[in-house]
Parts: C-alpha cells; structure tokens; sequence
C-alpha cells in the first residue's frame, strides 16, 4: 500500500519513522505548502515523492492512503480534500475541532465508499488489550472509579496559546484522558461536570472533567499545558485496582489487591514507535473492505467530539471558525 504524509511537521517525522520500517508499506509521498521542506523530509526518510502543494499530491493516482498531520484547525478542511480525491484517509488526533466537523467528514467517508480513522494510537497499542483482558478476567473485581491526568509545560508553544488554532490543553492532553475514562467505562454516560482556567490568550490550560456513568461508575480527569504530572491511570476495583502508568504511551501495568500488595506486573511490547499499530489496523480494514477501524470506530471518535463540546461549552470556549 503506498502511503503519504500531508504536512512535515515534528509529528510527520515520526510517522516517516514508523512507515520506512514496515513491511507492507510503501512510504510513497509526502506534502508540505513549502517544496524544500518536502524535499528535505523526503531526502531525509528516503520517501519517494516531494510536493509543494497537497493538492498536486492528492492528484497522484498511486496515492492510496493519506496521514493528516497538519495544525487540527486544519483538519477537517485537509481530510476533506483528501476524501474529494479518492483517498482513504487516516488523521492525528483531536480527529477534528468539534463534533460537527467530525459527523461531516465520516458521512462523506461513508458516502463514497471511502475508509477514514483517527490516529489516536493509545487505542491501538498492544497494551490496551493487555488492559482489557485484565478487566475481563475480573482480578479486580468490578471496577468503580477511575482516574487519569496528562500534563506537559507546553504554555510557551505558540500553537498551544492561541485560540484561532484551537490551542489549549483539552483538545492535545485532554483528549486523552477521556479516551482512556471511555476505554475502561465505555460511553454510557450520565453527567459530566467540569471546569478550568484560561490563559489570557483565551485557551484552556488547567481542565478538570468529572464523568459520572450510568451504572455509577465515576472517571476523574486532569489535564494541563502548564506542568508536568505522573501521566498515570488509576482503575480502582471491589477486589484491588490497576496503575496504568503513562495513558498517552504506556510504560507498564501494575495489579494490586486489596492489601496494596503488587500481584500482576506486565511490560509493553517492544515496536517501531508505536505508531505502527494504527498503521496496520488501517492497512487490514481497507484490505477488508471496512470503512472504519474496530479499534476506534466513528462512533466513538464522534462521542469523544461530543464530551468536549460539551465541557467547552461549560467553560464557555468557542474557537473563532466555530
């Protein structure tokens, strides 16, 4: 399958990684609004193909799979593009700005026959089915609460402070604390209360979102582009809980029972980058004729899209596109 990149930022770089070293894969194109920099990235990473236009990119009839890496104010505009021409498309995440954006772009996806995923890639690492076979072989017993938290000092990028280009913490940290809350407790959602602070730019940069599910399950999340935090998950059960260390790239999963004794330990796998995984669930659903990934189906990106609407709309943060 021949693949190409849109965009060459830092992300690019390490997708470019990823897909030189896999086998089924061709690392095919890539695209930037400024021809050296494609060049050099292709120069670089040993990719076949430069262009200086997405569009003449997309034009290319050998293209058959596109990774959007560009700003995600962009995102839906560049998927979009992409659909337009035939392609097959698979986007970093936040997938896009808002729920809307996303409904949009998976009806025209679904509409023409088109596969389109997002590349949240804690979905897809190897470690999450670890968490998942925990949970069903119950050695915590049922699981009640959670909580997790992902924070970087990210306050000096400029992407990050200004609110034209959706910066803030919840759409790049606190995306993931929600996927991690819904990977664990599912969708079914009861309430969701939040708040945060803002920096003067307007952007969200200190977010706290507490999920109460149906079944009175209740997730506590944090996220912030102001600091440093231990990244962890903590699951906790009627017969021990789980620390899920690093939710934005798993470290390793440690099981306590009930006496705060350690009884299961498991290490990741060893890969590439890690992206590889999104890669080959992509490869394998269009191989399939499917439209969209088991791993994150278009349901829960949209749901996903919904939850921070929603809390944004609490805090009262609209983007000027919006």
């Amino acid at each position: 399958m021949k693949m190409a990149i849109l965009g060459a930022g830092n992300i690019a770089r390490k997708m470019a990684t990823t897909i030189v070293q896999m086998e089924g894969i061709e690392a095919y194109a890539v695209a930037s609004r400024d021809l050296a920099k494609a060049q050099d990235f292709a120069k670089k990473w040993s990719i076949l193909k430069a262009f200086g236009s997405y569009e003449e990119m997309l034009e290319d009839k050998e293209v058959e799979l596109v990774y959007v890496c560009t700003p995600h104010i962009f995102h839906f505009q560049h998927m979009m593009l992409c659909l337009e021409h035939g392609k097959h498309v698979i986007c970093e995440k936040p997938f896009t700005v808002n729920a809307d954006e996303a409904k949009k772009i998976f009806s025209y996806a679904e509409e023409h026959k088109l596969f389109a995923t997002e590349a949240i890639w804690t979905r897809y690492l190897p470690m999450r089915l670890v968490l998942d076979q925990i949970l069903e072989r119950r050695v915590i017993g049922d699981p009640q609460s959670l909580t997790a938290n992902l924070c970087y000092p990210l306050k000096t990028v400029p992407r990050m402070r200004e609110l034209a280009l959706a910066g803030g913490a919840l759409l790049d940290l606190g995306v993931y604390t929600i996927n991690f809350a819904m990977m664990v407790f599912g969708n079914d959602i009861d309430r969701i209360t939040s708040t945060c602070t803002k920096l003067e730019t307007g952007v969200d940069a200190n977010d706290s979102i507490t999920m109460t599910f149906k079944n009175g399950n209740m997730a506590l999340l944090h996220s912030s582009m102001l600091c440093n935090s231990d990244r962890r998950g903590m699951i906790f059960g009627s017969k021990g809980y789980i620390e899920f260390l690093n939710i934005n790239n798993c470290e390793g999963i440690n099981v306590y029972d009930l006496d705060y004794h350690l009884i299961e330990n498991y290490k990741p796998f060893k890969y590439i980058t890690g992206f590889e995984h999104e890669v080959e669930a992509s490869q394998l659903a269009i191989a399939e004729g499917k439209l969209e990934c088991k791993q994150m189906p278009h349901s829960e990106t949209i749901r996903v899209m919904e939850i921070m609407d929603e809390v944004r709309k609490e805090w009262g943060l609209r983007y000027p596109r919006e």
